[in-house]
Protein backbone atom coordinates (compact mmCIF):
# COMPACT_ATOMS: atom_id res chain seq x y z
CA UNK A 1 0.00 0.00 0.00
CA UNK A 2 1.38 3.40 -1.00
CA UNK A 3 1.78 6.03 1.66
CA UNK A 4 0.77 9.67 1.29
CA UNK A 5 4.44 10.63 0.85
CA UNK A 6 4.79 8.24 -2.08
CA UNK A 7 1.60 9.33 -3.83
CA UNK A 8 2.32 13.02 -3.36
CA UNK A 9 2.71 14.82 -6.68
CA UNK A 10 6.30 15.94 -7.20
CA UNK A 11 7.12 19.45 -8.28
CA UNK A 12 8.15 19.89 -11.92
CA UNK A 13 11.86 19.50 -12.61
CA UNK A 14 12.10 23.18 -13.64
CA UNK A 15 10.71 24.23 -10.25
CA UNK A 16 13.18 21.99 -8.41
CA UNK A 17 16.02 23.38 -10.54
CA UNK A 18 14.89 26.93 -9.74
CA UNK A 19 14.87 26.18 -6.01
CA UNK A 20 18.41 24.81 -6.16
CA UNK A 21 19.53 27.76 -8.28
CA UNK A 22 18.13 30.23 -5.75
CA UNK A 23 20.02 28.50 -2.94
CA UNK A 24 23.24 28.66 -4.94
CA UNK A 25 22.62 32.33 -5.73
CA UNK A 26 22.07 33.15 -2.05
CA UNK A 27 25.31 31.39 -1.10
CA UNK A 28 27.19 33.07 -3.96
CA UNK A 29 25.97 36.48 -2.77
CA UNK A 30 27.59 35.93 0.62
CA UNK A 31 30.84 34.63 -0.88
CA UNK A 32 31.16 37.51 -3.37
CA UNK A 33 30.46 40.10 -0.68
CA UNK A 34 33.11 38.59 1.59
CA UNK A 35 35.57 38.62 -1.31
CA UNK A 36 34.81 42.28 -1.98
CA UNK A 37 35.37 43.10 1.68
CA UNK A 38 38.62 41.13 1.79
CA UNK A 39 40.13 42.82 -1.29
CA UNK A 40 38.77 46.32 -0.63
CA UNK A 41 41.59 48.86 -0.15
CA UNK A 42 39.40 50.88 2.27
CA UNK A 43 37.31 48.91 4.76
CA UNK A 44 35.50 51.88 6.21
CA UNK A 45 32.07 52.48 7.68
CA UNK A 46 30.43 53.08 4.31
CA UNK A 47 31.65 49.81 2.83
CA UNK A 48 30.57 47.94 5.95
CA UNK A 49 27.02 49.30 5.68
CA UNK A 50 26.79 48.59 1.95
CA UNK A 51 28.19 45.08 2.44
CA UNK A 52 25.78 44.34 5.28
CA UNK A 53 22.83 45.56 3.24
CA UNK A 54 23.89 43.52 0.23
CA UNK A 55 24.23 40.38 2.35
CA UNK A 56 20.72 40.90 3.72
CA UNK A 57 19.53 39.98 0.25
CA UNK A 58 20.37 36.42 1.22
CA UNK A 59 17.27 36.51 3.42
CA UNK A 60 15.31 37.79 0.43
CA UNK A 61 16.41 34.77 -1.60
CA UNK A 62 15.35 32.47 1.24
CA UNK A 63 11.90 34.10 1.24
CA UNK A 64 11.80 33.68 -2.53
CA UNK A 65 12.63 29.97 -2.19
CA UNK A 66 9.67 29.63 0.17
CA UNK A 67 7.39 31.40 -2.32
CA UNK A 68 8.55 29.15 -5.16
CA UNK A 69 8.06 25.97 -3.14
CA UNK A 70 4.54 27.09 -2.23
CA UNK A 71 3.72 28.13 -5.79
CA UNK A 72 3.00 31.75 -4.89
CA UNK A 73 2.37 34.12 -7.80
CA UNK A 74 4.33 36.88 -6.05
CA UNK A 75 7.55 34.90 -6.55
CA UNK A 76 8.09 36.25 -10.07
CA UNK A 77 8.19 40.01 -9.30
CA UNK A 78 10.09 39.35 -6.07
CA UNK A 79 12.69 37.35 -7.98
CA UNK A 80 13.04 40.05 -10.63
CA UNK A 81 13.63 42.92 -8.20
CA UNK A 82 15.97 40.78 -6.08
CA UNK A 83 18.04 39.90 -9.13
CA UNK A 84 18.23 43.50 -10.38
CA UNK A 85 19.09 45.06 -7.03
CA UNK A 86 21.60 42.31 -6.19
CA UNK A 87 23.51 42.92 -9.41
CA UNK A 88 23.59 46.66 -8.71
CA UNK A 89 24.53 46.17 -5.05
CA UNK A 90 27.44 43.89 -5.87
CA UNK A 91 28.51 45.92 -8.89
CA UNK A 92 28.87 49.10 -6.87
CA UNK A 93 31.10 47.35 -4.34
CA UNK A 94 33.64 45.76 -6.66
CA UNK A 95 34.67 49.11 -8.18
CA UNK A 96 37.18 50.89 -5.90
CA UNK A 97 37.49 54.65 -5.62
CA UNK A 98 40.77 54.48 -7.51
CA UNK A 99 42.35 51.94 -9.81
CA UNK A 100 40.98 48.74 -11.29
CA UNK A 101 38.76 46.27 -9.41
CA UNK A 102 40.47 43.06 -8.20
CA UNK A 103 40.14 40.03 -10.46
CA UNK A 104 38.40 37.80 -7.84
CA UNK A 105 35.74 40.46 -7.40
CA UNK A 106 35.18 40.76 -11.14
CA UNK A 107 34.91 36.98 -11.53
CA UNK A 108 32.52 36.78 -8.59
CA UNK A 109 30.38 39.55 -10.04
CA UNK A 110 30.26 37.77 -13.41
CA UNK A 111 29.21 34.53 -11.71
CA UNK A 112 26.55 36.24 -9.63
CA UNK A 113 25.25 38.14 -12.65
CA UNK A 114 24.93 34.86 -14.57
CA UNK A 115 23.08 33.24 -11.67
CA UNK A 116 20.66 36.17 -11.36
CA UNK A 117 20.02 36.15 -15.11
CA UNK A 118 19.31 32.42 -14.95
CA UNK A 119 16.84 32.97 -12.08
CA UNK A 120 14.94 35.62 -14.04
CA UNK A 121 14.94 33.43 -17.17
CA UNK A 122 13.41 30.49 -15.31
CA UNK A 123 10.85 32.67 -13.56
CA UNK A 124 9.60 34.35 -16.73
CA UNK A 125 10.44 31.93 -19.57
CA UNK A 126 9.78 28.48 -18.17
CA UNK A 127 6.20 27.25 -18.85
CA UNK A 128 6.46 24.72 -16.02
CA UNK A 129 7.44 27.40 -13.50
CA UNK A 130 4.71 29.74 -14.75
CA UNK A 131 2.11 26.98 -14.37
CA UNK A 132 3.36 26.29 -10.83
CA UNK A 133 3.34 29.89 -9.55
CA UNK A 134 -0.42 30.40 -9.47
CA UNK A 135 -1.39 29.95 -5.84
CA UNK A 136 -2.60 32.54 -3.39
CA UNK A 137 -1.62 32.92 0.25
CA UNK A 138 -3.03 30.56 2.87
CA UNK A 139 -5.05 31.68 5.88
CA UNK A 140 -7.78 30.78 8.32
CA UNK A 141 -11.21 30.47 6.70
CA UNK A 142 -14.63 29.42 7.99
CA UNK A 143 -15.98 26.61 5.84
CA UNK A 144 -18.94 24.34 6.64
CA UNK A 145 -19.03 25.56 10.21
CA UNK A 146 -15.36 24.71 10.81
CA UNK A 147 -12.20 26.83 10.84
CA UNK A 148 -9.62 25.54 8.40
CA UNK A 149 -6.18 26.62 7.17
CA UNK A 150 -6.41 26.76 3.40
CA UNK A 151 -5.75 28.90 0.34
CA UNK A 152 -7.57 32.24 0.42
CA UNK A 153 -8.73 33.71 -2.85
CA UNK A 154 -8.22 37.49 -2.89
CA UNK A 155 -11.35 39.63 -2.73
CA UNK A 156 -9.85 42.31 -4.98
CA UNK A 157 -9.51 41.82 -8.75
CA UNK A 158 -6.58 39.62 -9.70
CA UNK A 159 -3.48 41.76 -10.21
CA UNK A 160 -1.38 41.33 -13.33
CA UNK A 161 2.27 40.31 -13.17
CA UNK A 162 3.34 43.81 -14.23
CA UNK A 163 1.30 45.34 -11.42
CA UNK A 164 2.89 43.02 -8.87
CA UNK A 165 6.33 43.89 -10.23
CA UNK A 166 5.59 47.60 -9.89
CA UNK A 167 4.52 47.06 -6.27
CA UNK A 168 7.61 45.08 -5.32
CA UNK A 169 9.93 47.59 -7.01
CA UNK A 170 8.27 50.52 -5.22
CA UNK A 171 8.60 48.80 -1.85
CA UNK A 172 12.40 48.91 -2.24
CA UNK A 173 12.47 52.74 -2.29
CA UNK A 174 12.64 53.12 1.48
CA UNK A 175 15.57 50.74 2.21
CA UNK A 176 17.48 52.07 -0.79
CA UNK A 177 17.18 55.56 0.74
CA UNK A 178 17.92 54.57 4.33
CA UNK A 179 21.18 52.71 3.57
CA UNK A 180 23.03 55.76 2.11
CA UNK A 181 21.44 57.96 4.77
CA UNK A 182 23.07 55.73 7.39
CA UNK A 183 26.39 56.01 5.55
CA UNK A 184 26.02 59.79 5.48
CA UNK A 185 25.39 59.65 9.23
CA UNK A 186 28.88 58.19 9.58
CA UNK A 187 30.24 61.23 7.73
CA UNK A 188 28.46 63.47 10.24
CA UNK A 189 30.25 61.66 13.07
CA UNK A 190 33.54 62.45 11.32
CA UNK A 191 32.98 66.17 11.78
CA UNK A 192 30.56 67.33 9.06
CA UNK A 193 28.09 68.76 11.56
CA UNK A 194 26.70 71.15 8.96
CA UNK A 195 25.15 68.12 7.26
CA UNK A 196 23.14 67.00 10.32
CA UNK A 197 19.81 68.56 9.16
CA UNK A 198 20.19 67.03 5.70
CA UNK A 199 20.92 63.56 7.11
CA UNK A 200 17.96 63.77 9.47
CA UNK A 201 15.74 64.87 6.60
CA UNK A 202 17.02 61.93 4.55
CA UNK A 203 16.11 59.49 7.31
CA UNK A 204 12.65 61.02 7.81
CA UNK A 205 12.01 61.03 4.05
CA UNK A 206 13.03 57.37 3.79
CA UNK A 207 10.65 56.39 6.59
CA UNK A 208 7.83 58.50 5.17
CA UNK A 209 8.26 56.95 1.72
CA UNK A 210 7.71 53.48 3.16
CA UNK A 211 4.32 54.51 4.54
CA UNK A 212 3.33 56.40 1.40
CA UNK A 213 4.20 53.47 -0.83
CA UNK A 214 2.29 51.01 1.38
CA UNK A 215 -0.77 53.26 1.23
CA UNK A 216 -0.42 53.71 -2.53
CA UNK A 217 0.08 50.07 -3.52
CA UNK A 218 -2.84 48.97 -1.33
CA UNK A 219 -5.17 50.90 -3.64
CA UNK A 220 -3.11 50.15 -6.73
CA UNK A 221 -3.78 46.43 -6.25
CA UNK A 222 -7.49 47.25 -6.13
CA UNK A 223 -7.40 48.83 -9.55
CA UNK A 224 -7.67 52.48 -8.48
CA UNK A 225 -6.31 54.63 -11.31
CA UNK A 226 -5.43 57.54 -9.05
CA UNK A 227 -3.07 55.23 -7.15
CA UNK A 228 -0.97 54.82 -10.29
CA UNK A 229 -0.70 58.60 -10.63
CA UNK A 230 0.24 58.85 -6.97
CA UNK A 231 2.95 56.21 -7.40
CA UNK A 232 4.46 58.18 -10.29
CA UNK A 233 4.48 61.31 -8.11
CA UNK A 234 6.09 59.42 -5.21
CA UNK A 235 8.75 57.98 -7.54
CA UNK A 236 9.65 61.39 -8.97
CA UNK A 237 9.74 62.88 -5.48
CA UNK A 238 12.01 60.11 -4.22
CA UNK A 239 14.45 60.69 -7.07
CA UNK A 240 14.34 64.46 -6.53
CA UNK A 241 15.31 64.01 -2.87
CA UNK A 242 17.63 61.01 -3.05
CA UNK A 243 19.93 61.86 -5.95
CA UNK A 244 20.93 65.40 -4.85
CA UNK A 245 21.56 64.21 -1.28
CA UNK A 246 23.70 61.33 -2.57
CA UNK A 247 25.77 63.79 -4.60
CA UNK A 248 26.12 66.39 -1.83
CA UNK A 249 26.76 64.12 1.16
CA UNK A 250 28.51 61.17 -0.48
CA UNK A 251 30.05 62.70 -3.61
CA UNK A 252 30.06 61.34 -7.15
CA UNK A 253 31.09 57.92 -5.84
CA UNK A 254 28.02 57.80 -3.60
CA UNK A 255 25.81 59.08 -6.41
CA UNK A 256 26.88 56.13 -8.55
CA UNK A 257 26.90 53.49 -5.82
CA UNK A 258 23.69 54.52 -4.03
CA UNK A 259 21.84 56.49 -6.67
CA UNK A 260 21.99 53.96 -9.51
CA UNK A 261 20.15 51.13 -7.64
CA UNK A 262 17.27 53.45 -6.79
CA UNK A 263 17.12 54.76 -10.36
CA UNK A 264 16.94 51.14 -11.56
CA UNK A 265 14.13 50.30 -9.10
CA UNK A 266 12.24 53.46 -10.04
CA UNK A 267 12.61 52.72 -13.75
CA UNK A 268 11.35 49.17 -13.24
CA UNK A 269 8.38 50.39 -11.17
CA UNK A 270 7.35 53.02 -13.76
CA UNK A 271 7.85 50.68 -16.72
CA UNK A 272 5.83 47.92 -15.02
CA UNK A 273 3.10 50.42 -14.14
CA UNK A 274 2.90 51.55 -17.77
CA UNK A 275 2.75 47.97 -19.05
CA UNK A 276 0.05 47.13 -16.53
CA UNK A 277 -2.03 50.12 -17.70
CA UNK A 278 -1.78 49.13 -21.38
CA UNK A 279 -2.25 45.38 -20.98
Amino acid sequence: MRTAAVTQVRRPSAVRALTILLGVTAAATVVVELLNWWYAPEQGFGLAVRTGWAMLRTLGFLVLISHVRRGRAAARPLGLILAVTTVFAVGRLIVPRQGMPPLPGVLGFALLGTLCLSVVWLLYRSPAVAAHLIRHRRGLVLAEGRIAWREVAPKRPEATGWLLTSRVAALTYSPLMLVPALIAGGAVLDGRLVAVPAVLFWFVAGMAVSHLVLFCVAFLMRGKRWAGTLLVAITLGVLAVHLPLCWWLLGVDGLIRDGAPLVAAAGLALYSLRRAATS
